[in-house]
Parts: structure tokens; sequence; C-alpha cells
């Protein structure tokens, strides 16, 4: 057992907060792993935090609207310091989750326990980072979508944004899906461990399995698409099921469309 693995209760909770240990992390080979004792540590934290009643800071105790979460699981609070932004609205970051520089979170957004959210990456209002998941520096994480959390099984490894992947609005993005770096999901994409994805431009098919869930190319630029379904009875009746396209890769038109304003920081 490494000195890392020893952190246990709120020792950990820091230390995923500072990004010093990560729920999953990537590999000199290029593949992401689960750091299985990190999702033990998190889940024995919920084991033994009783659940307790609790106030937002700037409402007055008996205010309305009180929540209830586990006693060790507090809304994170920012300083000047950390570089994060924050705009008001009821966005909540939960204790255990990284948020480096520059990160902006606009109302109202989810940061789950255990996540990692990369420097310069926008999360947009509606959006849900899940627990444990991992995105990347410079992402633009857009209105409403959804990047899905994993704890259980604890090898499981929870989905990845790597760098600058800009994840378009009512995106969901679940069950350990990898998505390489600059990667774009246009808006409505859905991408699951069942997905499959055609390759429209190297002609191939690419789907994930119980051991290596499905990964996104590096540079491809996913859009929503359909499939028919198999049989005579599903064609007779022009039934078709979802399915996503590669139609491109990155250049630089995709670039300028992607870009983030400057200014908004």
């Amino acid at each position: 057992m490494t000195k890392t693995e020893t952190l246990v209760g709120e020792a950990l909770l820091d230390a995923l907060e500072r990004g010093e240990v990560r729920a999953a992390e990537r590999g000199s080979d290029g593949a992401w792993r689960a750091n299985t004792w990190v999702k033990e540590g998190i889940l024995a934290v919920f084991r033994g935090s009783a659940i307790a009643l609790a106030h937002l800071e700037s409402a007055p105790t008996g205010a309305a609207s009180p929540f209830l979460d586990k006693s060790a699981l507090p809304i994170r609070r920012f300083t000047l310091d950390s570089g994060v932004r924050i705009v008001p609205g009821g966005s909540s970051v939960r204790r255990g989750a990284h948020l480096a520089a520059g990160v902006i979170v606009m109302p109202p957004a989810y940061v789950n326990i255990g996540a990692f959210v990369g420097a310069g990456t926008m999360i947009d209002s509606h959006a849900l980072v899940g627990s444990c998941a991992q995105v990347g520096a410079r992402c633009h994480v857009s209105a409403a979508a959804q990047i899905g959390g994993v704890l259980e099984p604890a090898n499981a490894r929870p989905v990845v944004l790597e760098d600058d992947v800009f994840v378009g609005g009512n995106c969901g993005v679940y069950e350990g899906v990898l998505v390489r770096e600059r990667a774009v999901l246009a808006a409505g994409v859905v991408l699951a461990s069942g997905t499959l994805v055609f390759d429209c431009v190297h002609e191939r098919e690419l789907r994930g399995t119980r051991e290596s869930p499905l990964e996104i190319p590096a540079g491809a630029v996913v859009v929503p698409g359909a499939r028919p379904v198999a049989g005579a009875w599903a064609r007779a009746r022009d039934l078709n099921v979802a399915c996503a396209l590669i139609v491109k890769y990155r250049d630089d038109r995709t670039d300028r469309a992607t870009a983030l304003e400057q200014a908004l920081r």
C-alpha cells in the first residue's frame, strides 16, 4: 500500500479537493483506470456519516428550503485564492470535488464528490458533473449536459473527458465512456457503454465492451444519428434506433465554432 492509499475520511476529501489524488488517472500507456482505493474511501465516508439537517450559509437558521445530506459532505466553499468563478443562481459543488483555477460554473449546475474539473473549463447552466467524473482542462460542458458519475463498483472507470473537449447542449455521457482530447459532441449526442458509433471518415464501427467502455477518438466531431432496426417487422414500420456518427475530425473551422469567449472569463 502506498502512502496516498492510507488517506481516509477528511484527509482523503481534502486531497481530492486539492487535486492531489484522483478517482481515475491516465497511465503511461494512455489508458484510463479507476483508482479503486479512492472510490472505496469515498464509499466509506458515506457509510460512516450520518444524515444531517443543514442550511445554506446565506440563509438564516430556520429559513425555508433546508437540505438533508451526509454530515461529512457539505457544499464546498471557495475563496478568491482558488481562482474559481461560481456565478450566483443555485450551483453547488460537493465536498471532495476538485475545481482547478480558471473554472467557471454557471447557474444552476452541480459537481459531485470525487469529480475532477481541469483548469479553464466551463460548466454551463443546468449541467451535471457526476461523482468521480474526470473533466480535463479547457473543456466546455454546455447547458443541460450530463456527465455521468459512478461510485460502484469501485473498480469501474468513471466518465472521462480529456483536455479541450467540447460537449454540446443536452448531451449525455455515461457508463465510463472516454472522450479523447479535442473531440466535439454536437448538441443532443448521448453516449453510453452500449452506444454504437459509426466513424464515417474511417469507415469503421466503434463500440464498447464490459472490460473496455466506449472510446471516442481524439478530435472526432460526433453528431446524433439513427440506424434501422433489424428484422422484417421493424423494417416494414421504418423503425430506427439511436446511434452516433463521426462526420469529420476537428479542423480550424471547428475550432472557431467551439472557441470559448475569453472576454467572458
